[in-house]
Formats: structure tokens, sequence, C-alpha cells
């Protein structure tokens, strides 16, 4: 697999520090400013250790959190023997494309909107819950450490509970640190909050320094915080999707929602609840008449049960917490992965000729928000992301691109296990192996990863398929469509058909689904789809790379020890089975019925009614 490249590293040892700029540390790495590091040579493997010291597994136990904690590099040998030391090089950390850091979350704090800045308190009180057992939760207590680039919190790097070595200029770190010492932290930025939320966040910080208050009465304070100030700004979603059999495949196994079709039904059903709050891109696995079958199953079942949740959130009166919203989705999916797996097991199918499918799904939930006077606003801009597998989903700026999802591969179950750095693991040739699909295995087995996010910036959610994001084309390319898109200078569709054109010419190895969505929350966003604008196309390069297609990056783990590849389908396309999609159409429609019944019999049978903190009016 192909290793990114981070071109600056953070140098974890303070002791570095001191190092002059300029100077080159193993002819390698250049020092750029304190701890700052350029790697000259990023297409060269670091210097890895046999044995990880201690120190370092919290960043490997965290690598879900990859968002918001750095990863290992390598290692830097400074000195000669027999008197040298090993410097621990971050990356992924908080860096901007000039080698200067992101702003402190200080720094930055006053010039945020009030629903910025409780929601960066929101993603450091969802973060204090991974790192507490890790034993690093002393990382969110310091201002420096915490880095922010846009709406995301990022840390600088990770410190160890009760080492009570000294970090900086401010305290030594706390030998076990409580949610009474992140809330007296919190009291200082508090008091130079956005007025609209200076009081509220003052008063939730006042809480936390009481020993006898719990995390999930804070959470859901601030939860509730969030969302009255995001549900007061504006927001207009536009959406496009297609997929591509692609230059050497026979058939497209890929599905994906919305498509033109879709959106075109849309126009004579103007109540249809998902367009355009629903995208999914499925990557199916199995085969000619398998993952094609597997992809449009879980596409049809998961959006006829998501019709249900979305009707029976609309008639909530109170706010619907993440954590049952999260819940529900999960039996969602879990149910559409055993109609699949049941599909499996009526056909016969076992190990390598079981079908089954990736999973990445974006639903940008329009929950209402009721404020005490009565007033009512109609989206709190909550996001919610489900990956299943190894297709993902980007957020995307005209100022940068975050990758918002993990992949269910072997060489993120090995960092996740302690065993492995990151980059070490993706040279395994089994790297890229899956670890989980829908229909593959029994639901208990499934464990679809869930986020939630907020809007409240302009951008794009790309969902795209691993025909796009392999060899990080995503990452090299998206700097090309973010400004014209945003700017109204390219459609979405155009956007979206030139990166298929893009992945067939740099990739083309597989199938290809893209699915664009754009967000606006300024007051005036462009025309996108105004039928007078000139339209520009991206023209994709010329020259087509030698794809790397490998074992590994089709493989999937049927059990937790054995990797088995997807099965390619047959070089010649030859005529579809006619009895067998009919049969499939059929299944669809029963299974689409049994998969309903079955969430309304497993889904709560009311969700609670939560008590919000008293909101005050809109301004």
């Amino acid at each position: 697999m192909t290793t990114p490249i981070y071109r600056y590293l953070w140098a974890a040892d303070p002791a570095v520090g001191q190092i002059s700029a300029g100077r080159l540390i193993q002819g390698r790495y250049e020092v750029v400013s304190p701890q700052i590091w350029r790697d000259t040579q990023p297409e060269q493997p670091p210097y890895i250790l046999e044995e990880l010291p201690d120190e370092i597994i919290p960043y490997l136990r965290l690598f879900p959190q990859r968002l918001h904690v750095p990863e290992v590099h390598g290692w830097a040998v400074l000195g000669d023997e027999p008197e040298t030391a090993l410097v621990a090089l971050l990356e992924n950390v908080p860096i901007d494309a000039d080698g200067d850091l992101y702003p402190s979350i200080v720094e930055a704090w006053t010039g945020a909107s009030a629903t910025r800045q409780v929601y960066w308190l929101w993603q450091i009180l969802q973060l204090w819950t991974p790192l507490s057992e890790q034993g690093v939760a002393s990382s969110l207590l310091f201002a420096d450490n915490i880095r922010v680039q846009g709406w995301r919190v990022w840390l600088r790097q990770l410190y160890g509970d009760g080492m009570g070595e000294e970090i900086t200029s401010e305290q030594l770190t706390f030998l076990t640190p409580t949610l009474k010492d992140l809330g007296s932290c919190w009291m200082q930025l508090s008091q130079a909050a956005a007025a609209p939320v200076a009081a509220q966040l003052q008063a939730i910080a006042l809480q936390m320094t009481n020993d006898e208050v719990e995390l999930e009465a804070i959470a859901t304070q601030l939860n509730h915080l969030l969302l009255l100030q995001s549900a007061q700004l504006p927001l207009r979603i536009h959406v496009a999707g297609a997929t591509d059999t692609g230059p050497q495949r026979a058939t497209n196994e890929d599905a994906c929602y919305p498509t033109a079709s879709d959106l075109q039904d849309a126009t004579t059903q103007p109540h249809d609840l998902l367009i355009p709050h629903l995208t999914l891109v499925c990557d199916g696995i199995g085969g000619h008449e398998g993952g094609e079958v597997a992809s449009s199953l879980a596409l049809q079942t998961i959006k006829l049960q998501l019709r249900a949740l979305l009707l029976e959130i609309a008639e909530q009166t109170e706010i619907v917490p993440p954590k049952l919203i999260t819940d529900q989705l999960a039996a969602i999916v879990r149910i559409a992965n055993n109609l699949i797996s049941n599909q499996n097991d009526a056909q016969g199918r076992e190990s390598r000729a079981r079908m089954g499918t990736t999973l990445v799904m974006g639903l940008q939930l329009p929950q209402k928000i009721r404020f005490a006077n009565g007033e009512e606003l109609g989206n709190a801009h909550e996001l919610y992301i489900v990956t299943v597998g190894d297709s993902r989903a980007y957020w995307i700026t005209a100022d940068y691109c975050q990758q918002l999802t993990i992949d269910d591969d072997v060489a993120t179950r090995e960092v996740r296990l302690g065993r492995s750095i990151y980059r070490e693991a993706l040279t395994r040739a089994d790297g890229g192996a899956l670890t989980q699909a829908l229909g593959t295995r029994d639901a208990q087995q499934l464990h679809p990863v869930m986020q939630r996010f907020i809007v409240e910036e302009d951008g794009l959610l790309l969902l795209c398929s691993d025909g796009l994001s392999d060899r990080f084309l995503v990452e090299q390319s998206w700097k090309d469509y973010a400004k014209p898109v945003l700017k109204g200078k390219l459609s979405l569709d155009a956007a979206v058909q030139s990166w298929i054109n893009l992945a067939n010419e740099q990739n083309g190895h597989d199938n290809t689904s893209v699915v664009l969505s754009c967000y606006f929350v300024s007051e005036e966003p462009p025309a996108l789809f105004d039928p007078k604008q000139v339209e520009t196309t991206i023209q994709s390069p010329n020259t087509r790379l030698q794809s790397e297609l490998t074992a590994a990056s089709r493989a999937l783990l049927y059990d937790e020890s054995v990797a088995m590849q997807k099965q390619e389908p047959t070089a010649s396309p030859g005529r579809r089975n006619l009895l067998t999609l009919l049969g499939v159409l059929a299944f669809l429609v029963i299974v689409g019925v049994g998969g309903y019944a079955l969430w309304l019999t497993s889904k709560p049978q009311n969700f609670p009614q939560l008590q919000p903190a008293a909101p005050s009016a809109p301004q």
C-alpha cells in the first residue's frame, strides 16, 4: 500500500527545542523551528524501534481519534555512540503547509463564533473519556497543546497523567486529572466567550468544578447549547452523485445514493425525507451477481428504515441525544447486515463466495429545536457519518481537506491493538485487507463506526469508494474542486464526473462511486445551479498511471484470523441472468418490508423526553 506523506513532523521531546533552526538531523530532518522538523526524504521509511515503548502505546490505541490525535512517524537518533538519544517524531500533527503550528484554542478563541466556541468544547469533552482510559487526559488541560484548524480540535501531542514533568511554563501535569480540573480550564475560556453563550458556558464550567457532577450531565447541557446555537445558522444543501464501472471492470458492484435519477424522481416526490439529507456509497464484494446484489440490498434496506427514523424524529418535542441517534443507526446497519448474511446462507455461500459490501453513509439530521418561548427552528445542523469497510468520507473547504473516517483493515487493527505504528502496518502484504463488511458475518460481530459532527461552515462532504480514494487521489486533487464549487464556478455534477474521470485515469482498477454534498451556512451562497452560469469542467491528466492492484487492497476478513480476497468478476461481461435479477428484486421487496418491521420491533418504543437546559431566545 502507498504510505501517506507528511512533510512536517513534531519532535515530541521538549529538549530538542534548543536545536538551532537549519540544522539537519541524520542527514534527513531539517529543523524548521522549535520541535518542528521538515522531512526532506518523506518517501523513505523512518527508523522504527523493534519493541515499542510504553509511552507511545496511547497514540496507537487512540488511532480512531486521528482527526484529533497525532500519529507516531518513527524515531530520530541524536548524538554519537555510546551517548545517543532517541526522539519520537509525530506525524498528522497540527502544522500547516508552511510549517507553522495552527493557532492554539486560546489564540483563536475570541475571533471564533459562539457556535464554534461551544463546538470546540464539545469535542474536548468527547475526547475526555478515551484519553482518560489511556492515561493521557492531561493532554486536554494545557491550552497551548490544543490547536484548532477551522472547526476541528487537534492535539499537538499526548502527555501522560501523573508523570509530574514540566510541559510548558504553565502547571505540572496532574496526577489524576478529573472533570474538575477540566472545568477550571474552561472557566478562563468561558469568561472570554461570545455574548450569546458566555453565561451558559460559565455555568457549565462552574458545575464541572463540583466533585459530584457527572460527565453525562455536562455533555447533555453542552449538547443542548451547541444545537441551540447551530440551529440559528442558515443551512442550504445541494447534492449530486454518480457511479461508474471503470475501464477495467466488466460489471459495477458499487451502489450510491442519490444519483441523477434519484434527484429527478425527487422533483415529482417533493416530500421525500431523504433528499438532500442522506448520502450513501456501497462497494460490493463477491463478484458479478454477488457484490452488486449486496450493495443494492444494503442501499435499499437502509433507505427504507431511515425514512421511518426521520419520521419518528420529526415527531419529537425534545432534543434527541446523539447516543440514541447512533444506537438507532447502528441497529439499522445491523439489520441490513443480517439481510445480506441471510441471503448468503439461503444461497449456500461460504467463505470467499459470501457476498458483502462496504458502507459509508452521511445523514444530515434535520432535528427541530424548540425554544422556551415557543419558537421553533427546523434544523440543528447535525451530521452523522457511519462507516463499515474502506469507503471513505472527507470534509473539504476552500482551505483544507480532512479525512473523517478510518478504514476497517488489517493495518488499522494492528495499530488499535498496540502492535505496530500505522506507517509500518501499511507495509504488510495484507495491510489493506478488510476486517469487516456488511453481510459477511453475523451482526453480533459487526462494529459500525459512528461519528457526529456539526455543520457550521461552508464546505463539501465527499463520500467515495476506494476507486477514488486509493493512492491518495482525494488528498492530491481536492484543491482543484473545492474553491470552484464553493464559489459557484463548477457545478456539483461536473465535480462528481471530473473526480470519476480522474479515478478512471489514475487508478482505473475498480468501480468508482462519488457522492458530493455542498453545505452552505453563509447568508448568500452562490447560485450553483443557475442555468445561465458558465460551467467549467476540470480536465484530468492524459497520462494513465500503472494501477497498484494487490490482493490486500481487495481482501476481506471473513473471520478473525483469515484474510480472504474479494472475488473478481469474470473477464467477459456476459448477459445478466434475468431470473436471478427478478428473484433479487422480489427478495428486496420482501426483506425491505421485513427489515422495516424488524426495526420497529427493535427500536425503543418512544424516544426519551429530555429536559433541555433553559434556552435563551434567539438573538
